[in-house]
């Protein structure tokens, strides 16, 4: 009998001194298309933080450190998820690669985030956790 609860997701927010976000573009449902922060689910007996790193080396081919929880994000409808967001460290500059499940993954400008077309209440969510400045405190 297939499981009816909740899906549990994670996500991982890395940042960079220059401020920029490491973002992928999703290469499969749900939300393909969207550009958004690398993740995915919790599978069975896995860790939280093994799979934070997981998700985002399959996805963009990049080691990181997990460290805390950003924030918890819920997305209900047909399928319901409950997506842990955590911030993630990776050593040096290095360059993502699409790998599993993305389409395009790279380094956005904080600035530029706006203007790709992200998942919904992405930027919103990451105002909201003081990753990226209130639309009042843009920079000139």
């Amino acid at each position: 009998m297939e499981h009816e609860g909740p899906i549990v997701g994670v996500g991982a927010v890395v940042m960079r001194e220059d401020n920029h976000l490491l973002m992928v573009r999703r290469g499969k449902e749900p939300a393909k298309g969207l550009w958004s922060l690398p993740g995915g689910r919790l599978e069975h007996g896995e860790y939280i933080a093994g799979a934070v790193a997981r998700e985002v080396k399959e996805e963009t081919g990049l080691e990181v450190e997990v460290g805390r929880l950003a924030g918890i994000f819920e997305v209900p409808g047909d399928q319901h998820y409950v997506i842990l967001d955590f911030i993630a460290e990776v050593e040096g500059r290095p360059e993502p690669r699409a790998g599993q499940d993305a389409d395009e993954a790279r380094w956005v400008a904080f600035d530029d985030i706006e203007k790709l077309e992200c998942t919904p209440r992405l930027v919103e969510t990451l105002t909201a956790w003081s990753v990226l400045a209130s639309a009042g405190e843009e920079s000139d």
